[in-house]
């Protein structure tokens, strides 16, 4: 039996996984984003940066902190040098995941894993929320935000997954290639929906310690 509603917020760069994110944390929800913990795992002085340091060469750095540039451009160029840096980070941001839902207390916690659909699952995420949108307007946000190329920004989708495959696995959709203002009116409404969800698994858990 699901215990406890944890919710998987993904979709493609440029998509707005930050922007609904910030949205629900807006109405007190507890989030775990993955991207701001793989930030922490990499900062100036960190062993994890030390041992990216020591696999992808001291070049990686600028006094210090991690050039992520310049990491980009290894990972993206090279499938095998992207495994090597998943293989490092992803056990490390797994654990630091399951240490925050240890101390959650809300009615529900999203996790925002961009690489959820490619990845190996993380099993205790039990609805895939993906935020969408069409591959022009993602491609137009990433080049204004990152200062990209379209080239560039086609590199990084070719190793994300499909629109297509990402919508095959979502159990809710945020569509997002409108206004803030439309997108936080779906948040309300998931809000609202997700309070629903988590009030019954509550009472099928209660029903179920009556009955024993």
């Amino acid at each position: 039996m699901i215990e406890k509603l944890i919710v998987g917020l993904t979709g493609g760069i440029g998509s707005g996984k930050s922007a609904a994110s910030e949205a629900f944390e807006g109405l007190g929800v507890r989030v775990i984003d993955t991207d701001k913990i793989s930030h922490l795992l990499t900062r100036i002085n960190s062993d994890c940066l030390k041992i990216i340091a020591d696999t992808f060469g001291s070049n990686i750095l600028e006094k210090g902190q991690l050039n992520r540039v310049k990491l980009r451009e290894i990972i993206f160029a090279d499938d095998a040098a992207r495994k090597k840096l998943e293989s490092i980070l992803h056990p490390r941001i797994r654990q630091k995941v399951e240490e925050a839902l240890s101390d959650t207390n809300g009615p529900y916690t999203i996790v925002v894993v961009p690489l959820l659909v490619e990845k190996e699952p993380y099993e205790f995420i039990n609805r895939v929320l993906v935020v969408d949108c069409d591959e022009k307007t993602q491609i137009n946000r990433v080049k204004k935000r990152n200062n990209l190329s379209e080239s560039e920004v086609r590199d990084i989708l070719r190793t994300q997954a499909t629109r297509k495959n990402r919508l095959a696995v979502a159990n809710d959709i945020i569509q997002n290639c409108g206004s803030i203002s439309a997108l936080l009116e779906q948040v309300h409404l998931l809000h609202e929906k997700y309070i629903r969800i988590s009030s019954e698994l509550n009472d099928a858990k209660n029903r179920g310690n009556t009955s024993k």
